[in-house]
């Protein structure tokens, strides 16, 4: 079998022609994505406050807030926020999270769309959610949103080797008995061979910002059989299956993991922000 990390590849690249179609499909149940997915590690916040200059006070607009993982604690460290999210699903459950919080706004709208207020932000940001975004857009209405010297923010998340390694090995055969678009022979890569030159590419590109700062967080994260398969159902491509499809891909992972792993699997995480400054 080939092995794929010499060109590892990213977790956040959807296809251009389903980028929509896959966006769509978390709003279907935000209340399973909202006690499934984890947050963010507490360092990931405080080089957020150290080089975007996401503090007290400062005002900051969200894009693509879910059900307000990252926007709860950011409202915590003293920050105003507007969030603006594109699932009227998660958009509720992300206003029930907050609470009422002072100075934080829940928009329902899609960012591409969302008319701009005059008053320009001190961060824009927006954590596993920028590459759901028009690409013909982001950037240049990223940084229209922004003050001169403002800071456009991206956190992005990806599945890399560690946990329980020889599982994600062996879980391959699920996912190539249910998903014919499966690359045979994937492996998980490693945290070394993700490259985040893309985003730094795609901000030079647009001329409107200065050099990207790169910070990365590694997390293990462990699940119970019955865990691990709630979560999985939150993503896209579980998601997209057909239903034949998804059931006996995890049926197929929940016997693995039963029967060969105890009942628990540990999976590790690479989280990755990227913090431009505009010009």
């Amino acid at each position: 079998m080939p092995d794929n990390t010499t060109h590892a590849k990213r977790d956040d690249r959807p296809e251009e022609s389903r980028r929509v179609r896959l966006s769509q499909t978390f709003d279907e149940d935000a209340e399973l994505y909202d006690q499934t997915r984890p947050g963010y590690p507490s360092e990931l916040y405080d080089d957020l406050a150290e080089f975007a200059g996401a503090c007290p006070g400062s005002r900051v607009l969200e894009i693509g807030c879910g059900t307000g993982q990252a926007t709860v604690p950011l409202a915590g460290r003293g920050c105003r926020i507007t969030a603006v999210e594109a699932g009227p699903s998660m958009a509720a459950v992300a206003r029930r999270n907050l609470n009422g919080a002072a100075g934080v706004e829940i928009v329902t709208a899609d960012f591409e769309s969302w008319p701009l207020p005059e008053e320009s932000f001190d961060v824009v940001f927006a954590a596993t959610a920028f590459h759901w975004i028009d690409p013909a857009v982001r950037m240049a209405k990223a940084a229209e949103a922004l003050r001169p010297g403002g800071a456009l923010a991206v956190v992005r998340t990806q599945h890399v080797r560690g946990g329980t390694e020889e599982f994600f090995v062996e879980v391959q055969r699920c996912y190539e008995r249910f998903d014919p678009d499966t690359p045979p022979g994937f492996r998980t890569p490693e945290a070394a061979d993700i490259d985040g030159s893309d985003h730094a590419q795609e901000v030079v590109q647009s001329g409107a910002f200065g050099p990207t700062v790169f910070r990365r967080y590694e997390r293990d994260l462990t699940y119970t059989t019955s865990e691990y398969l709630r979560l999985l159902q939150t993503y896209s491509g579980h998601r997209a299956l057909s239903e034949t499809a998804r059931s006996g891909r995890l049926g197929c992972i929940a016997g693995l993991i039963d029967g060969r792993y105890g009942g628990r699997v540990t999976r590790r995480y690479l989280i990755e922000l990227a913090v431009s400054r505009r010009r």
